[in-house]
């Protein structure tokens, strides 16, 4: 029994994802902190708040509502939303399809059926195997598949 949660604990992706939830954490400590720091201050002096915008709140018969805080958790949001795309997804994505090769059209795949005896045949064929009847090859598919425009 411990062995197999011994196993299950020192798989590389537990790991990798225990990792990645630290850096995570701490990531969003610093974006709450500069929301905090310089975001909600700016966001005060352009609204015409005295001091941290975070404090500001409303009351209805009693019931206290913290709209700053919510705001404040918006914006650190959305910085840590924006930071991750154009710094982690962003390069990913590029470093991704450098390394992606091109598939391979398979010119055999793409199949239609024959004007004449209705049996299929390959898109790019020009005589059809069961009938030996000319036939027009489809322009997208020999386009697709690099070839020669047969005339």
């Amino acid at each position: 029994m411990l062995n197999g949660f011994k196993d299950f604990i020192l798989r590389g992706n537990v790991i990798s994802m225990a990792i990645g939830l630290a850096v995570g954490a701490a990531f969003t400590a610093v974006v709450t902190g500069f929301s905090t720091a310089f975001i909600t201050p700016l966001i005060g002096l352009a609204t015409g708040s005295v001091g941290d915008f975070s404090a500001a709140e409303f009351t209805v018969e009693g019931a206290i509502f913290p709209y700053g805080k919510f705001l404040a958790a918006a914006i650190a949001f959305l910085i840590t939303a924006a930071v991750l795309y154009f710094c982690v997804v962003v390069p990913m994505t590029k470093v991704q399809n450098r390394f992606t090769k091109e598939e391979e059209v398979d010119i055999k795949a793409a199949l239609r059926d024959c004007p004449r005896c209705f049996s299929a045949i390959p898109a790019v064929a020009s005589r059809c195997a069961h009938c030996t009847s000319e036939v027009e090859p489809d322009p997208e598919a020999v386009s697709l598949a690099k070839l020669p425009v047969q005339r």
